[in-house]
């Protein structure tokens, strides 16, 4: 009898924690019988279980829990083809949440990743119709907000059938081709080559015009001090002159006598000179008198 009852116990409980079920905050559930969703009796709606502790069916209910949060898909880069015919990577990220917790289990298995690589084609294929309509130039101007929202539009349209509610589309980053990107930056190179050595040539022109005018400059400068020079040193020679003038035709005799006197102290001033000069000479008549007036 004994056994019977804890038996009994054990069955109670298992039942009764196969009949509970919890859902955590931010998550919701939906519940599967006999392979198909459960849904309202009254409205036919499906039934989603909010947060919190919820009954079934032990051993017949199954429980699908589903993140009902916003979630964000941020995949690899993509190429896309502006109508220019030249490719672009676009670097995107989508903000999305279930919409139809029914719809999305039928149509994903529940499997986020499945439902993130159906909801990136969906967007690229807006994104791709989007870039195909503009130029570069359209594209990296002020119309890109237009090109997301509409590729949002367009997304959103398609990505009803997997119960999937888009909430935003964003492009991040918009790069040429590493192909095209290396031409592009080498033309740019050679541009600012060219540029700089026009401005080198530039200055080295202006620099020879600078030079040859300093050098103008200086070349009459020194001409202009040359013949001043010559200026001064003629007029200070004829007053020199005409100093020593006035001096000799003051005392004719007495100047003759000086400028002897400078003579001999010149002349003689080294005593290793030799000097061959006959003794009547007029350069020792100064010498030779016996008495100087």
């Amino acid at each position: 009898m004994k056994n019977i009852i804890i038996a009994v116990v054990v069955l109670l409980v298992l039942l009764a924690s196969g009949s509970l079920f919890a859902v955590k905050e931010g998550e919701r559930a939906i519940v599967i019988q006999f392979g198909k969703i459960q849904r309202d009796e009254a409205t036919g709606e499906t039934r989603v279980f909010t947060p919190g502790l919820h009954f079934k069916l032990p051993f017949i209910d199954s429980v699908r829990r589903l993140d009902a949060r916003i979630q964000t898909l941020d995949g690899s880069p993509d190429r896309f083809v502006t109508s220019e015919k030249k490719d672009l990577i676009v670097d995107s990220y989508v903000k999305w949440r279930i919409d139809d917790f029914a719809r999305y289990y039928l149509s994903t298995g529940g499997n986020k990743l499945q439902a993130e690589a159906l909801l990136k084609q969906k967007v690229n294929n807006g994104l791709r119709s989007e870039f195909g309509t503009r130029t570069i130039a359209q594209i990296v101007s002020g119309e890109r907000s237009a090109l997301m929202n509409q590729a949002m539009e367009q997304a959103s349209t398609s990505s009803d059938e997997l119960g999937i509610q888009i909430v935003d589309v964003r492009v991040k980053q918009i790069n040429l081709p590493t192909e095209v990107s290396n031409s592009i930056f080498q033309r740019m190179r050679a541009e600012r080559a060219a540029v700089a050595r026009e401005h080198r040539s530039e200055g080295q022109e202006q620099a020879e015009v600078i030079r040859a005018n300093i050098d103008a400059k200086v070349t009459v400068m020194l001409a202009d001090a040359e013949r001043n020079a010559r200026q001064l040193r003629g007029e200070g020679d004829a007053l020199a002159a005409q100093i020593y003038a006035d001096v000799y035709s003051k005392n004719s005799d007495f100047y003759s006598f000086l400028r002897s006197m400078d003579a001999y102290k010149k002349s003689f001033s080294s005593k290793q000179d030799v000097m061959v000069i006959a003794p009547d000479s007029d350069f020792f008549k100064y010498m030779n008198q016996s008495q100087a007036k």
